[in-house]
């Protein structure tokens, strides 16, 4: 792992990778591994990089494991999905932060279509598609309705989403406001910040290059607990996102 430059007009540009991590240490290890392999795409192309896992009140091995991995630990107690990335980005020194999720695994193409598309200057936040591992017929079809709705409406998955760490804290990173769906909200927002700058910048979701992500969720969960969350929040989503005991499926610790 190279450590970043201290002036970042100096020297070769530096992403952050942050991995927010609660209750992580059945899934964690293999997810870093994958990460520091994929970031070798990085160095073949000068790129600085580093690795920042933010436990978010694990009460696992999840903070020792990251530690053992190389990446750099940083703390943060409140239990919430955003706060955590919001304090991996506190700490991180890239030009660029690169958020993964701690059930996913990146591959090196991933890695290389994300340099091309920050290297064009035209992008201000990238994020992909999601492939899900071992998931029934119904989470299969929601995975691939909310496939086509990223794409169309550049909406980026939470488990991937590379952005200008200027852009990020021109907004004032995630908001606080939600205990799922951060991430669509930060699209809208970046999105809006990209049509003020000159040359314009936009949101981008990239295609044929998906995320391995877990689909654990399909498996710990019932069909009549996934289904309570998906009523709530078709009918109120804004009000279901925000409130943190409506999200259980989120939070409750089940891995």
């Amino acid at each position: 792992m190279r450590p970043a430059s201290a002036d970042p007009d100096v020297g070769p540009k530096c992403l952050s990778i942050i991995v927010p991590a609660f209750n992580e240490e059945r899934l964690l290890a293999p997810s870093l591994a994958k990460i520091k392999k994929a970031a070798g795409v990085l160095e073949a192309r000068g790129w600085q990089w580093e690795m920042v896992v933010c436990d978010n009140h694990s009460t696992d091995r999840t903070a020792a494991i990251a530690a053992e991995a190389g990446a750099r630990v940083v703390f943060e107690a409140i239990n919430q999905i955003g706060r955590a990335r919001n304090r991996g980005a506190e700490a991180a020194t890239g030009d660029w932060l690169l958020f993964v999720d701690a059930d996913s695994q990146p591959s090196e193409e991933l890695f290389s279509r994300m340099l091309d598309g920050i290297e064009s200057g035209r992008w201000v936040a990238l994020g992909t598609t999601l492939q899900f591992d071992q998931v029934d017929w119904l989470f299969a079809l929601m995975a691939w309705i909310w496939k086509g709705w990223s794409v169309l409406a550049s909406h980026m998955a939470g488990a991937f989403i590379a952005v200008n760490a200027q852009a990020f804290r021109a907004i004032e990173g995630f908001s606080l406001e939600y205990y799922v769906g951060e991430e669509l909200d930060l699209s809208r927002r970046l999105s809006r910040w990209g049509k003020q700058q000159s040359p314009r910048q936009r949101v981008r979701v990239l295609r044929g290059v998906p995320l391995l992500t877990s689909g654990r969720k399909a498996q710990l969960y019932s069909w009549g607990e996934s289904a309570r969350f998906l009523g709530q929040f078709i009918l109120s989503p804004w009000a279901t996102m925000k409130r943190k005991e409506r999200c259980v499926i989120w939070y409750d610790g089940r891995r």
